[in-house]
């Protein structure tokens, strides 16, 4: 009897789970093949790029072979203090991630805006905890540009590549 029991509540949180509509995220529904990105020197440009290939998209070099180009302009990190404890000493710091990229499509002969993807965190802060704080900054810092690498995909899904016009 335990052993029925156990696969009818099995069967039934398998039921519901799949009633909701859940399901694992899927590869991104990118509209092209080839992709170029300009100042691969910034440190979110080599998670972009593992994105990209996981995704199907080839990164290439040259702008010439590319569908889409991406031109990364800069990106930031920021530092401030946002409470204090008695003696003036800090408890908690709010940090800041930014992004600045541009797009366009390769047969376009200008950039789009420049668009801005930010992330923020706080994170309470300890002297007597510094090194595992130090850690937990770096940490967050790292979240935050995964985090900015899901929001340009999301971005470049809405990218739908013109067809190269043959004069």
């Amino acid at each position: 009897m335990p052993n029925i029991a156990r696969h009818l509540i099995v069967l039934v949180t398998t039921t519901l789970l799949v009633a909701c509509g859940f399901h694992l995220r899927g590869l991104a529904d990118l509209s092209f093949e080839k992709i170029h990105i300009n100042n691969q020197s910034l440190s979110i440009s080599r998670d972009l790029n593992v994105s990209l290939k996981s995704n199907g998209v080839t990164v290439v070099k040259a702008p010439e072979e590319a569908q889409i180009l991406v031109d990364m302009m800069n990106e930031g990190t920021e530092k401030r203090i946002l409470s204090l404890g008695g003696a003036g000493t800090v408890r908690e710091f709010e940090l800041f991630y930014r992004v600045n990229f541009r797009i366009k499509s390769a047969s376009d002969e200008l950039w789009g805006p420049v668009q801005i993807v930010e992330g923020r965190r706080d994170f309470s802060y300890l002297d007597t905890e510094l090194l595992a704080k130090s850690y937990e900054e770096a940490q967050l810092y790292e979240d935050m540009r995964r985090d900015a690498v899901r929001e340009i995909l999301r971005r470049l899904v809405a990218q739908k590549p013109k067809a190269k016009l043959s004069q």
